[in-house]
């Protein structure tokens, strides 16, 4: 099967570490183009936890001190199931601080199609630090909803953006569990039609892989 050049945006992807490296740590955030459109999930839309629930008290409730092992925080099935072709054992990106922030990457191209997973933990010194980045973080992704049952909170968003006629869809999950932030970043594009994946089969990926990486945290796993 003969290959195909890719955008220049996704050709950047293929190679994270040299570019992240140079910022420190940085999450992915997808294709530079702005997001095109926005989909809903199909979820009950809930913006952010209220800001009523957050605590009087500002004393810290740490219930996890450093951040686990990204790269097995996920089952080999199933990154083999949302990154087909790619290596299992994943590559981490280089953190400031990795007690605090870790985060795995997972990238392949099979054929003509594209797919890009990535799994970071972030941990707060209390409860109420994690919550309010949280909150900031939903807010900045407007058009998403709420994932029951994962967490203490989670939020699934969908954006589509085109770049040089070629599509790439991206789903981005956001879970907070006590003073720890899960965020998960999936995304994906078919070389040969320019279109991109649809936005039930990115959402559900993602929110796969969450709940992996929520378990890997919960279980205290890595």
């Amino acid at each position: 099967m003969r290959s195909l050049p890719l955008p220049l945006a996704l050709t950047a992807r293929l190679s994270p570490v040299a570019v992240l490296a140079c910022a420190g740590w940085a999450l992915t955030s997808g294709p530079a183009a702005p997001p095109a459109a926005a989909h809903r999930p199909a979820a009950t839309k809930t913006p952010a936890e209220s800001s009523s629930s957050a605590p009087s008290s500002t004393s810290a409730s740490k219930a996890y001190a450093t951040a686990p092992a990204p790269c097995s925080s996920v089952p080999v099935a199933t990154v083999t199931s949302l990154v087909p072709g790619a290596k299992t054992a994943g590559k981490e990106i280089p953190s400031t601080d990795t007690k605090l922030r870790r985060t795995c990457s997972w990238n392949a191209l099979k054929g003509y199609d594209y797919r890009w997973l990535d799994v970071s933990f972030e941990i707060s010194e209390s409860d109420q630090e994690a919550r309010q980045e949280y909150q900031q973080r939903v807010g900045e992704k407007s058009g998403g909803g709420a994932v029951p049952g994962l967490g203490d909170s989670a939020y699934s968003v969908v954006n589509l953006t085109t770049e040089d006629k070629q599509q790439t869809r991206e789903g981005v999950v956001l879970a907070r569990i006590s003073n720890a932030l899960v965020i998960v970043t999936y995304n994906g594009s078919d070389f040969e039609s320019k279109k991109a994946p649809s936005t039930d089969e990115i959402n559900k990926g993602a929110i796969k892989a969450a709940k992996a990486a929520v378990g890997a945290l919960e279980g205290g796993r890595g």
